[in-house]
């Protein structure tokens, strides 16, 4: 079963995540698959606007368990090479020349929280929870943190980046996270009535409004800010906390620190 599916609805391409059986987490052939699309979408002259959704009771629960599992014996040198496709596929999204919207009917955890901060404008149902788990593994959301933190604020960033809390769909609305919150009956109407403006707008002026907004907008995700990125997630997965916290989590037992 394929972990993506891509369909057309006129000048609106919709990606949807498939792996309902893991809460839609990622690997890297999911990774690799994710960007592939994006970059497609973009250069697709027939797609307008994208729109990435995904199948079952959560939007994306993070990193797969059994990817992990491969993580937690990696050496530097293979999270490095790791955290790097991640990194390359969060670039993808964001810098998609097409406008991009996450259609989140369910929970947010961790790389998933980049996932939504990556796209443009994000709908959330109002019965999603949202959390920035990875401090609770021992480790840090720095190949996300970029988008995270340009979506939500740097101070409601200090908050949920230390303490791990969830945070509910209302309260990712009021720091800036995502844009609109609705019942699960009405997410197809506002992701439609956002589609419906995208479609509406020259094509020229919205790839040229993208552009300018991020080349306006505070720091630019450049080569020097992935790399630091990167390093940043690879160091923490090499170093004895971060091995312990994620085998912890995988053992389903609590972790040194809180022993």
């Amino acid at each position: 079963m394929t972990a993506l599916t891509i369909t057309n609805q006129g000048a609106i391409r919709t990606l949807t995540l498939c792996r309902p059986e893991v809460r839609n987490a990622f690997n890297d052939e999911v990774i690799a698959d994710l960007a592939a699309a994006f970059t497609e979408a973009g250069l697709a002259d027939e797609v307008r606007c994208v729109v990435l959704a995904a199948e079952g009771p959560a939007f994306c629960a993070g990193a797969d368990l059994n990817w992990m599992r491969r993580m937690a014996d990696y050496t530097r040198d293979e999270n490095l090479a790791d955290a790097a496709q991640l990194a390359a596929m969060l670039r993808a999204i964001y810098e998609c020349p097409k406008p991009t919207i996450a259609r989140v009917q369910g929970d947010v955890f961790a790389g998933g929280v980049g996932l939504v901060a990556a796209c443009d404008m994000a709908v959330s149902v109002d019965s999603a929870t949202y959390c920035l788990s990875e401090v609770k593994l021992g480790l840090i959301p720095a190949t996300i943190s970029p988008y995270v933190i340009r979506a939500m604020g740097a101070r409601a960033s200090h908050r949920y980046f230390l303490t791990a809390e969830r945070f509910s769909a209302g309260e990712a609305h009021s720091m800036g996270l995502v844009h609109a919150v609705v019942t699960a009956e009405a997410l197809d109407a506002k992701v439609a009535e956002l589609t419906s403006a995208l479609v509406s707008a020259s094509p020229h002026a919205v790839r040229a409004c993208k552009r300018l907004l991020q080349d306006v907008a505070e720091r630019e995700i450049d080569d020097h800010l992935q790399a630091h990125t990167v390093s940043c997630i690879a160091d923490i997965r090499a170093s004895a906390e971060g091995k312990e916290g994620v085998q912890s989590f995988l053992q389903k037992r609590k972790p040194s620190w809180l022993l």
